[in-house]
């Protein structure tokens, strides 16, 4: 199927969802859904951000201003850390999604919304995805998933729409920088959080800084390693760290890759 075919599948699968409350986080899947659902003539859709103090606020933010310069409906609701993931067990995904989702059915029954639906594609589906059990159980509508629409697919149909979004780095909760099994502070993410946005405004997009103890392991993107090791912002990153709160600073050879910390698991 062409990738116009599939836009018109996403299409008639989302006026099938009226009305309908969108998860989102600001990343690149949702961002093109409620980007995509705004265009659908008789479709009532609004979108939602959850706040917590495992997401970045520069991601909340920029959620904010997509929405603003598109004209797209959003509320933003607040929600306590969930205790039942407090210590990082090996299925906080699952734990997560099943709370933080519940709260949105909540916000949509509320408000006189019938569906819930999220930013899922069809990637997802064949990766080690164990939230998608959760919202399975709750319900949650993946449409980008449904219609077959895959992470490539995405990206080159948002940038042909002109959105900002189309070569964002994929992004994660910041609970997948810490190992499982160990209780997570409100410091620590605190700790990362000002870690990855001082990286990030420094030209070192999508790294990643997981927590060992007192030492930041920084998964960093291709291209990006040679740049880290002798540009001359070295020093200044390893100061920065320091100051942040780690005593120990070290580079992770494989560089980026989703889900590192689940061989944990093993």
């Amino acid at each position: 199927m062409n990738d116009r075919k599939l836009l018109i599948n996403l299409d008639t699968i989302l006026l099938q969802l009226n009305p309908l409350v969108i998860a989102y986080s600001g990343g690149v899947d949702s961002s093109f859904l409620i980007y995509r659902a705004s265009l659908v003539k008789g479709l009532k859709s609004t979108a939602v951000t959850i706040k917590t103090s495992y997401v970045p606020e520069r991601e909340i933010s920029d959620a904010a201003v997509f929405c603003k310069n598109y004209g797209i409906e959003h509320h933003i609701i607040h929600i306590e850390f969930p205790e039942a993931i407090r210590n990082n067990p090996p299925d906080r995904c699952y734990l997560c999604k099943k709370y933080l989702f519940s709260r949105l059915m909540e916000f949509a029954g509320m408000n006189g919304y019938l569906f819930l639906a999220d930013g899922s594609n069809a990637d997802d589906l064949t990766s080690y995805r164990p939230g998608l059990k959760a919202l399975a159980e709750l319900g949650v509508r993946s449409p980008l998933a449904e219609a077959g629409l895959t992470k490539e697919t995405i990206r080159k149909a948002s940038k042909d729409a002109g959105l900002p979004t189309w070569d964002n780095p994929s992004m994660a909760c910041l609970l997948t920088r810490l190992p499982y099994n160990v209780t997570i502070t409100e410091k620590e993410l605190k700790m990362v959080e000002e870690a990855e946005s001082f990286l990030f405004e420094n030209g070192f997009y999508g790294t990643r800084v997981r927590i060992h103890g007192n030492i930041a392991r920084l998964e960093c993107m291709p291209g990006f390693m040679e740049k880290f090791i002798s540009g001359p912002n070295r020093e200044i990153i390893i100061k920065k760290m320091k100051d942040i709160g780690f005593r120990y600073i070290s580079l992770d050879l494989e560089g980026y890759r989703s889900g590192s910390m689940d061989p944990d698991l093993t």
